[in-house]
């Protein structure tokens, strides 16, 4: 069982077990715990360190742990009421939102009830995490001379050379910037190239943390429609001229949500359009570590070939390490940079050094290459374990493209499904789904779903998830997604571009 799960069930046990002891009196010994419900020492502390947060527990060093004393009467519940008024007076007005709509982020933050699947997930699972790595590079960087002191505020150089190096091109370290993770990094570069009340291009569908970074920047963002090549160049130039954008933001690589990479011949056409327009190219690298198996060799970011400074490009580190390792790079050549950095300084100062010097420790020891080795095998075996599992039992369900890197698929539901619908048919079947709605900028073309395969323990669960999803079909739709009987047709090949 994973340690995070097991502090929660021994949490969840102990506070059960409160109302056997007095008010202040002790609760039994580490040791008795750790050989009562056969945990480690750790699961014990931690456990015990959650309770001391909802104020159940007392901890005291060299005593042991108290059952907390009852706080005195709760005090009268205020009246927040005249806060209706005050944050809603002269909103119309507002170029700037002052409310965000983020529940096309938080569904794939949300950590699911007990027992349900998670294909909703944005990041993938604990046991894909270089968690023995991470931890032996913090425990080193908190070691060096200097870590716990302010960084530059660029970043440290040998950090941004990293970046620099990654990037390729002539790319150097001083046209890099590191910021505290991909989403910063994109509000950021939005609000450092377009004024509020202007529109951006964006690839339909995308990723919605990005929509709702450019509304909450007051952005208006223009939708350009992409297919298993990318977005659609012809169409692009029409958006620019259509909109007079002066931002384009995009994913070339494994792009969220339809796993498209930007073809060979779209590229040079996609940075000479912006150009003409005298537009940003906003370049969200964001999983070029998550390269499957079976990817072959990876086309460069657009900002390697990139003399003119239309690309501002965007790459992280959270994805291949955890939610909380959030560690990325901006990076830009000309006047821009200075703008970028003056933003980043005035909204956050600069990233912890601790955090970069861990990073540094992290990418250059061997465990890293071995860690992207190993992640790249298992991220295949889930993604064909996937594929299989939707062929064989919902194969009503289209499956456009099969990607060779990220942790998802992109799914059609048969004309006339309602993914809202289906995405809480799923959950009552127990299998948390992210529905397609919130990824368009508009209406929708067709009803879709997107599935991760990284989120959960292993190929196991995503057989289990599937047939709990074709349940879940079979409520709303009974027959369209799955013919062929309770078992349907024999799988079909899987491929991968």
């Amino acid at each position: 069982m994973h340690e995070g799960s097991s502090v929660g069930e021994l949490a969840e046990r102990l506070r059960m077990d409160l109302d056997r002891y007095p008010p202040g009196g002790k609760l039994p010994s580490s040791r008795a715990l750790v050989e009562r419900f056969r945990v480690s020492p750790v699961t014990v502390s931690r456990a015990l360190a959650r309770l001391a947060a909802e104020g159940l527990v007392v901890t005291r060093p060299g005593a042991g742990a108290f059952r907390a004393r009852p706080h005195g009467p709760a005090a009268p519940a205020g009246d927040t009421s005249w806060q209706e008024v005050a944050l809603s007076a002269d909103g119309t007005a507002d170029l700037v939102p002052r409310t965000v709509d983020a529940s096309g982020v938080t569904v794939s933050l949300a950590t699911p009830p007990p027992g349900v699947l998670e294909f909703s997930g944005g990041y993938p699972h604990p046991c894909l995490q270089p968690e023995r790595a991470m931890a032996a590079a913090l425990a080193r960087a908190g070691r060096r001379p200097g870590t716990w002191g302010r960084p530059p505020l660029e970043g440290l150089p040998e950090l941004r050379e990293w970046f620099a190096r990654g990037i390729g091109g002539a790319v150097t370290a001083a046209e890099v910037l590191i910021a505290a993770g991909g989403q910063s990094a994109l509000a950021t570069a939005l609000r450092a190239l377009a004024p509020p009340g202007a529109p951006v291009l964006v690839e339909s569908p995308t990723y919605p943390g990005m929509l709702a970074l450019a509304r909450a920047a007051g952005l208006r963002p223009v939708p350009v429609p992409v297919d298993p090549d990318g977005v659609r160049p012809a169409l692009l130039a029409d958006a620019f001229r259509a909109s007079g954008a002066r931002v384009f933001v995009c994913q070339p690589l494994f792009q969220n949500p339809t796993g498209a990479v930007l073809a060979p011949d779209r590229r040079a056409e996609v940075l000479r359009i912006a150009r003409a327009a005298g537009a940003f190219v906003v370049e969200d690298d964001f999983v070029r570590r998550l390269a499957h198996a079976d990817a072959g060799p990876l086309p460069r970011p657009l900002a390697a070939d990139d003399p003119d400074g239309v690309v501002v490009h965007v790459g992280s580190l959270t994805k291949a390490t955890s939610p909380s390792f959030r560690v990325s790079a901006l990076a830009a050549r000309g006047p821009v940079l200075e703008r970028l950095r003056a933003i980043q300084v005035v909204d956050s100062f600069f990233v912890p050094r601790p955090l970069q010097e861990a990073t540094l420790e992290l990418v250059g020891s061997p465990a890293w290459p071995r860690h992207l080795r190993a992640l790249s095998a298992a991220l295949k075996t889930r993604r064909d374990a996937m594929t299989g599992a939707l062929a064989h039992h919902l194969p009503g369900l289209a499956l456009p493209h099969v990607p060779s890197g990220g942790y998802h698929l992109w799914v059609r539901l048969p004309d006339g499904a309602d993914d809202s619908v289906l995405t809480a048919a799923a959950l009552r079947a127990g299998v948390a789904l992210t529905p397609g709605r919130p990824y368009f900028s508009a209406e929708p073309p067709a009803a879709h779903l997107r599935l991760s395969f990284a989120a959960v323990a292993g190929t196991a669960e995503i057989a289990e998830g599937v047939r709990r999803l074709r349940a879940a079909c079979d409520e709303v739709f009974p027959g369209r997604a799955a013919p062929g009987g309770p078992d349907g047709p024999p799988p079909r090949p899987v491929s991968a571009r």
